[in-house]
């Protein structure tokens, strides 16, 4: 997963505003105890941090992968 990928899945999440909070904030008790930036800046894979901070703080698993889009019908 890009950097890029992830920042919007947890702005989507949580609204950019709060997901800010929740990046410096955040203590992964399985990672160490250490927050989603400071696991990114030291190498970890996007992905896992993403899907630790989704269990840590209950993020139903239907949206692990990003919240549900709606479809557009096309008009006839």
């Amino acid at each position: 997963m890009k950097l890029s990928q992830f920042r919007q899945l947890v702005d989507e999440e949580f609204g950019p505003s709060f997901a800010a909070v929740i990046l410096a904030d955040t203590r992964l008790t399985d990672k160490s105890d250490q927050t989603p930036l400071e696991l990114i800046k030291s190498g970890d894979d996007p992905k896992e941090v993403w899907l630790a901070l989704c269990a840590h703080l209950g993020v139903p698993k239907e949206r692990w992968h990003g919240k549900p889009r709606t479809k557009q019908h096309a008009e006839n």
